[in-house]
């Protein structure tokens, strides 16, 4: 059941990385169900073709643009930026959704997990988010929405390259965030832990493995560990960043937002 009025971002033009993931599908989805237009990029083209096709039906009215591209580009950002903007017009909301886990403890992590972590998760959400900024600024309109983790706000053991990207992303958003407002422009974060997607379960099952236990006992341990018991869900997620997007967010800047079920309260 949606639960934002069918024309909460009526008229707004949303890019939203990572459209593929878990995450980035289930915000694109709450978006048009908004009455936003968007853009949706990612790296597998069936699956964007698929999203694209379940938004449409979703919103006829909503325009909907999907683009194959590798953020790791620099000239590909570039394109898709153009394509985007050619189609629908002016963007004036970013979700920054694309991103990877992995890693391991530190003695065994090996330098291209490292520099593949921090491309993806940090690297290319400042860069691409540089480019959508200086035409955001022309229209003195927009927010801009990072989806970092509670892994951002607290270390876990095994976690170093991962939970730095993450670290990283929110010193982004804060500081950013102070730049931006000067121009209306709004920037914040997300911070969600465990999330019933497959990025989340390959993250419990790859903890597990190295504690030597079963995925079942693994999510066991995790569910535990949250007062809720329970993980989060693609939607709850979404909601959130939908919200940090429309006007009802007005006065929320540069905030990383906790979706932990209650395991982190500071």
């Amino acid at each position: 059941m949606p639960v934002f009025h069918n024309e909460a971002l009526k008229n707004e033009h949303i890019l939203i990385t990572g459209a593929t993931g878990g995450i980035g599908y289930s915000t694109a989805k709450a978006a048009v169900l908004a009455g936003a237009n968007v853009t949706l990029t990612g790296r597998n083209e069936e699956m964007l073709s698929k999203i694209e096709q379940e938004c449409n039906e979703l919103n006829s009215n909503a325009k909907v643009f999907s683009y194959k591209a590798d953020l790791t580009n620099k000239e590909q950002r570039q394109h898709l930026l153009k394509a985007s903007i050619d189609e629908i017009g002016s963007i004036t909301g970013l979700v920054n959704s694309a991103g990877i886990s992995g890693g391991a403890i530190l003695e065994d992590l090996s330098e291209e997990d490292l520099r593949n972590i921090m491309e993806l998760n940090y690297m290319c959400t400042v860069l691409l988010t540089q480019d959508v900024y200086l035409q955001m600024k022309e229209k003195k309109k927009g927010s801009i929405v990072n989806v970092s983790s509670l892994s951002g706000l607290r270390g876990t053991h095994g976690n170093t390259a991962y939970s730095g990207s993450k670290f990283a992303l929110i010193g982004f958003t804060q500081s950013f965030a102070l730049e931006a407002i000067n121009d209306q422009i709004r920037v914040n974060a997300v911070c969600p832990g465990y999330v019933d997607t497959e990025m989340g379960r390959n993250a419990i099952k790859s903890k597990g493995e190295r504690e030597n236990r079963s995925y079942e006992k693994q999510l066991e341990i995790a569910k535990e560990s949250i007062p809720s018991r329970r993980l989060s869900t693609p939607e709850e997620v979404a909601n959130t960043i939908l919200f940090l997007l429309t006007d009802a967010a007005v006065n929320i800047v540069g905030e990383s937002i906790k979706i932990s079920g209650g395991s982190v309260m500071r």
